[in-house]
């Protein structure tokens, strides 16, 4: 199965740094609204696209989860020669940030690059400490005068980095999450006969604590819940075959625990038992550490959820250079059609 590469591109690159997700949630709302019988947005920002049930006397709703933020930066200083200072939106390792281009989305949007210490004057201490994000400040270009012109206080950041190809993958930075808003989209565009009301929703701020995701689902009330989201495929040199959780190219992977969230039993199976049927490949995935939208579609409605997720192995994650192979995310979007058509057909009392 082919994916639509360009439409992945248009919203891997599109910027919506944690809490500023305003341009990417715009693109969603034009790419979903053809294919949902309602479109709305809540106060906190989620985008909610709907399309009823088929068969759903009962008016079962099952809410789908893809976070549309974007790990970034927010500027919280600019100095006498109108360097920027940043705080992180979102989880990072230092050591990503070293030479990286970024843009600061002020009046108009302005590329920076990601200075430090150059390492010609480091002392040999400081050459044998791993570096600290506090380490970094943001190159303008310009002096102080001219940035404030543009860039104020509380500004967001972003990294600059392009989709391209790479043999059966793509790579680019924001692989985390924008994969699982494409797969939501193509999901609903395929989803011909939905069993119950489907709230696929694009939540904000998960990056930086689920967010979006506890607000929507104490809206929704979902019965059922899915959360999509990437997961990591640690199937590189060094790697023990224990630590990998999952694998590029090994298909789709169904959620069983992350850190904040066991999936229930039920939906775990059902996932299975559907992939199967299917003939969908897939993996199972126990990431012991870090979280995912799944939680707060579990836990914040009225009376829980039953909840899994679809999960796409992901290389390289939180960085510019996050990989994912397109027949998993074929995969993923195939395997979420799948189940949102056949959740009527099981028996969840068991």
């Amino acid at each position: 199965m082919e994916i639509n590469v360009k439409s992945l591109k248009q919203i891997c690159e599109i910027a919506g740094a944690p809490g500023f997700e305003k341009r990417v949630r715009e693109l969603v709302i034009e790419l979903v609204t053809p294919h949902a019988d309602e479109v709305k947005t809540d106060n906190l920002g989620n985008v909610i696209a709907v399309k009823k049930g088929t068969r759903n006397p009962d008016g079962k709703r099952v809410m789908v989860a893809a976070h549309m933020d974007e790990i970034g930066f927010i500027v919280t200083h600019i100095d006498d020669n109108g360097f920027l200072r940043f705080h992180t939106l979102g989880g990072f390792d230092p050591k990503t940030l070293t030479a990286q281009r970024v843009i600061v989305h002020g009046k108009k949007d302005l590329i920076g690059v990601m200075g430090s210490k150059p390492i010609h004057v480091m002392s040999q201490e400081e050459r044998n400490k791993l570096p600290k994000t506090t380490d970094f400040f943001i190159d303008l270009g310009m002096p102080k005068e001219e940035v404030e012109r543009y860039i104020s206080i509380g500004d967001s950041v972003t990294r600059d980095r392009e989709l391209i190809e790479m043999g059966d993958c793509v790579n680019c930075k924001s692989i985390d999450n924008r994969v699982a808003v494409f797969i939501l989209i193509e999901a609903l565009k395929k989803l011909e006969n939905p069993a119950y009301d489907v709230y696929a929703t694009f939540t904000v701020q998960e990056e930086v604590g689920i967010r979006g995701a506890n607000v929507a689902a104490h809206g929704i009330n979902p019965d059922f819940g899915i959360a999509l989201d990437t997961t990591i495929a640690f199937d590189v040199p060094g790697a023990q075959a224990h630590e990998k959780v999952t694998e590029l190219g090994k298909g789709t992977a169904i959620k069983i625990m992350d850190a904040m969230t066991i999936c229930d039993y039920r939906m775990v199976e059902f996932m299975k038992q559907t992939a199967n049927k299917e003939k969908i490949t897939w993996q199972p995935e126990i990431l012991t550490a870090g979280g995912t939208d799944t939680a707060g579609v579990q836990r914040m409605g009225k009376q829980g959820a039953i909840a899994g997720a679809i999960s796409i192995p992901t290389r390289h994650l939180h960085q510019v250079i996050e990989m994912a192979h397109k027949q998993d995310i074929a995969y993923s979007i195939d395997l979420l059609v799948a189940c949102l058509e056949q959740l009527d057909s099981y028996d969840w009392k068991h």
